[in-house]
């Protein structure tokens, strides 16, 4: 059975199994302690396997102003032997309702490469919506685009937020 839990900081030394992956983006430590843990330590948290060993995670923030007070996803992965149970769906569901009560946002955003078909598809299925491309988002070599996904919560109740902006942005033109 799975449990889900907040994040502690010696977690930082015993998820390798799920970072160490394609298709998960690791950062540094102080970018988990500082930005995250120590500012949302509810948006941070674990599903745990009976024997504790970690099967995934939820990074999350809550960021905005006025209508577009919201939640954001900064990451949520599973780690690969854990993939198709369900877990990424109940870690979504954990920081939506905790964007929505705690927070009382208006929406919950992502950003995924438009490349991640597989990413994208999960997404619409839990009620995201692709609301603008980010040209160029993700940096590198190769620079390529980004979809900011949304799905507007109980606040946002003629759901205003999830309207799609129908025209790309740079990451300039981001609000936050």
């Amino acid at each position: 059975m799975t449990s889900t839990r907040p994040f502690h900081m010696n977690d930082l030394f015993r998820f390798n199994n799920v970072n160490l992956d394609v298709l998960t983006e690791t950062y540094n430590m102080p970018f988990y302690l500082s930005s995250y843990m120590s500012r949302w330590p509810e948006l941070f948290t674990v599903a745990e396997a009976p024997d504790s060993s970690i099967m995934g995670y939820m990074l999350g923030k809550s960021e905005g102003a006025e209508n577009l007070w919201h939640g954001h996803v900064s990451a949520v992965t599973v780690a690969p032997m854990y993939r198709r149970l369900g877990l990424a769906k109940t870690l979504m569901e954990d920081l939506e309702s905790t964007s929505s009560q705690v927070y009382n946002a208006y929406f919950v955003d992502l950003f995924v490469r438009a490349s991640n078909s597989l990413a994208i598809s999960m997404y619409e299925k839990f009620g995201y919506i692709k609301y603008r491309r980010v040209l160029g988002y993700y940096s590198g070599d190769d620079p390529e685009d980004a979809w900011d996904m949304r799905k507007a919560l109980e606040r946002d109740k003629e759901k205003k937020s999830t309207i799609p902006l129908g025209r790309p942005i740079h990451p300039s033109e981001l609000e936050w």
